[in-house]
């Protein structure tokens, strides 16, 4: 039996982590620390500052290294794909993978938990939420809207309203995802909150540090869901706004949580939960 062997990594605590650049960021390693802790699993979970040029020499090398596998945050979720021997379908779909299992058999899986997570957030926090309701309307275009598109769409929703600042990017999630994405100018947002019941901001506008999401409300039914993938602060001014209109709103730290289940139970064995205690931990 070598060193590296699955069997020889198997009689030490699995490793598992997130990679990016930068990475000192990052919730995750509060997060799935509190989760070992919270039941006695002997593993570990590490943050790795990973330059771009050396991604496919890191990859290859962690499993040798005890891990069982990472998530993945900017600039790697798009590079990773190329590097995985197995895609899934959800992380092809949306072009990009947050959660990497290594298995035993060497070989690098690939997917991507975002659009899980953000329907998992929306059906924990309003529980009456219905998909069917249409049409859902999202702000930005980047990776995580494509997440956020992807599993409306998959939920059932009938029509997706879609606009950012720069249209061609809308344009290509339309021409990906079909007839049900609607594209809107960026002058016009406004006017796609109209009778919208599912509003999302997906971009990283207001969040701290960031440009402020400017875009008039006056158009957004009290009726409507809003919720924001930006959690830092917890309540955007986003979200402050559409409640003072009566909408319900939901954070973006739900979304963060429950991605990050499906790989903890893959690499650790265990499902964890995610309830009023986690969510105070990572705030922390």
């Amino acid at each position: 039996m070598t060193e590296d062997s699955p069997e020889s990594q198997s009689r030490h605590a699995p490793l598992a982590g997130v990679i990016g650049q930068p990475i000192m960021h990052s919730r995750s390693p509060k997060l799935h620390g509190y989760w070992l802790k919270r039941y006695s699993i002997d593993g570990h979970y590490i943050p790795m500052p990973v330059k771009p040029e050396n991604l496919a020499e890191v990859l290859r090398a962690l499993p040798h290294l005890g891990f069982v596998g990472i998530n993945v945050t900017i600039p790697h979720k798009e590079a990773v794909l190329t590097l995985a021997d197995v895609v899934t379908d959800r992380a092809a779909l949306i072009g990009a993978a947050n959660t990497l299992i290594f298995r035993p058999d060497g070989k690098i899986h690939a997917d991507n938990t975002d659009g899980y997570g953000f329907i998992a957030n929306l059906r924990q926090a309003a529980p009456d939420w219905d998909a069917d309701n249409s049409p859902a309307a999202v702000i930005g275009a980047g990776g995580a809207a494509r997440a956020v598109v992807a599993s409306l769409l998959d939920s059932g929703v009938k029509e997706i309203r879609i606009t950012n600042r720069t249209r061609v990017r809308a344009e290509q999630i339309r021409a990906e995802f079909g007839a049900r994405v609607i594209v809107y100018d960026w002058a016009q947002a406004g006017n796609m909150l109209e009778g919208a019941v599912t509003v999302v901001n997906a971009s990283s506008l207001g969040m701290q540090d960031k440009q402020p999401l400017r875009i008039p409300l006056d158009a957004l039914s009290p009726d409507a869901l809003v919720t924001d993938l930006v959690y830092t602060p917890l309540m955007t001014q986003f979200l402050v706004d559409s409640q003072a209109r009566g909408c319900r709103v939901v954070d973006g730290l739900g979304m963060l949580l429950h991605q990050a289940a499906p790989g903890f139970e893959r690499w650790f064995g265990q499902r964890p939960a995610i309830d009023d205690e986690t969510r105070r931990v990572v705030l922390e």
